[in-house]
């Protein structure tokens, strides 16, 4: 599948959702849908172990995701399969440790005892301890070295568990795989729609029309329908900005030309980020008065264009009251505590003008890492986002 595509991203979503809405869920096709086919042993004996225990880990998803849900709604477990079939075709050969650490990438972050019934809690716990009697004593280690760098502590900063992510990454190379296909199914899971609503659009074109030419051409754009996500879009600029902190603590240790398929996820982030900054941008331009629409909307760009020409987007730096850019990370996107981030994106949110050149910015940084190697966000590190 074209990983960055919103529409194939839906159907992928829609076809897991589909078997896992049967009356008895079909371990096996759920599990081969996953890995599109693929053996996960040229022995055909270790294949069919291999199977057996990875569909073991889809009976504790199942079960421990049971009732949970998404911010817009769908099955919570969704998250781990879908972002298992994004590595799992991204690669040639799929190692079963492999396999089951991006299913569970999540499960020591998100499952604990107090969320269940104590008899509930008793079938988890035996669940896991039937998956790992399966396994040999060092896949068993190798499986819980890697869930130990996948998971997040609590005494951690986002910014200090990608860089422990990244060290970890360099004896094993696979998990910034992992992470990145976390963070593709993170970006592109922020809407529901049938199809992406402007995949027929060509987005610069249309923007073009709408800044210069006179008349009705690009207003098509600004008119279309409108997503009826709950996401805000201010969350969605959140969310390419924790791609822009991940990308740029990558590329500042070279860690995106590892392998084939770690190049294949990188560009695949970096594709659906702009896609869903322009989505944004247009969203957020459609909700200005359409009196001065236009003008609005084109001195904007061209004052963010500017900005971003002047090479100031490809660094962090401090608010002051030469550009609403300044700032625009260390002020709404780099609090690490939950409730002062969401009391930022919640002003963010109500200004307009700044969204849409947060946007614009963003549609620069994401082409500048797909077109240029040496490119990152300068002043982004284990120590958080530090102005320049």
């Amino acid at each position: 599948m074209p990983f960055e595509n919103l529409t194939e991203f839906l159907k992928l979503s829609s076809a897991l959702n589909y078997n896992l809405s049967a009356a008895s869920v079909n371990r096996y096709n759920v599990l081969m849908f996953i890995i599109a086919g693929k053996r996960l042993s040229d022995n055909d004996i270790r294949d069919r172990e291999h199977k057996a225990v990875v569909m073991e880990a889809l009976s504790y998803l199942f079960e421990a995701y049971r009732d949970r849900r998404r911010r817009l709604g769908p099955m919570a477990v969704l998250h781990p399969l879908r972002t298992a079939a994004i590595l799992a075709r991204s690669l040639e050969r799929i190692d079963v440790i492999d396999l089951l650490a991006v299913l569970f990438h999540d499960v020591l972050e998100d499952i604990e005892a107090v969320q269940y019934t104590p008899n509930a809690w008793k079938t988890l716990e035996g669940r896991m301890y039937e998956l790992f009697e399966r396994l040999d004593p060092e896949d068993e280690w190798r499986l819980n070295e890697r869930l130990q760098a996948l998971t997040r502590f609590a005494s951690e900063s986002y910014y200090q568990y990608i860089g422990r992510l990244l060290e970890r990454s360099k004896a094993i190379p696979r998990l910034v795989e992992i992470k990145m296909a976390d963070r593709l199914d993170n970006t592109l899971d922020l809407r529901i729609e049938l199809s992406d609503p402007f995949e027929n659009f060509n987005f610069f074109e249309g923007l073009f029309n709408i800044l210069f030419i006179a008349g009705t051409a690009g207003d098509e754009m600004l008119s279309s329908p409108r997503s009826t996500a709950l996401i805000n879009d201010s969350r969605r600029l959140y969310q390419l900005f924790k791609n822009a902190v991940l990308l740029s603590m990558m590329r500042r240790q070279k860690r995106d030309e590892d392998t084939s398929s770690a190049q294949v996820i990188f560009k695949a982030i970096c594709e659906a980020s702009l896609k869903e900054a322009q989505r944004t941008l247009i969203h957020v331009a459609g909700s200005l008065k359409d009196g001065n629409r236009r003008t609005r909307l084109r001195d904007l760009t061209l004052d963010a264009m500017q900005y971003c020409y002047e090479g100031r987007i490809s660094m962090a730096t401090r608010p002051d009251q030469r550009h609403m850019l300044d700032g625009l990370f260390t002020t709404y996107f780099a609090a690490d505590e939950r409730t002062v981030r969401a009391q930022r994106l919640d002003e963010l949110f109500g200004n307009k003008p700044l969204m849409i050149q947060a946007s614009i910015a963003f549609i620069v940084i994401f082409t500048s890492f797909r077109t240029n190697p040496d490119f990152y966000v300068r002043g982004i590190s284990t120590a958080g986002v530090q102005p320049e």
